[in-house]
């Protein structure tokens, strides 16, 4: 199994709004698995972090969601169209669970 964790550092005041929008969305994206937000170190993160049984799955799934998202997808896809104004930076980091 590998854990992804997507971190993205939020501009002010925008942490709880990306926050529940990732919650929002976890019940169509069943690979996700938590959203967290900082209690300590760096402020304003967010981090989602998401379970694949390997890499063939996580770049499977992937792909999937670019090329042939469903319905429901394409609809939940339209609340993240302004998100990149919300954030300063990201990162993704890919861990395999021993």
């Amino acid at each position: 199994m590998i854990i992804v964790k997507d971190t993205f550092v939020c501009k002010p005041g925008n942490a709880s709004k990306i926050a529940k929008m990732f919650k929002e969305s976890m019940p169509l994206s069943p690979k996700w698995k938590y959203v967290l937000t900082d209690m300590t170190g760096e402020w304003h993160r967010v981090i989602m972090l998401s379970e694949f049984e390997n890499l063939s799955e996580y770049e499977s799934e992937s792909k999937r969601m670019m090329e042939n998202p469903t319905e429901e997808e394409k609809k939940d896809m339209e609340k993240y169209k302004n998100m990149n104004e919300m954030y300063l930076s990201g990162s993704r980091e890919i861990f395999k669970v021993w």
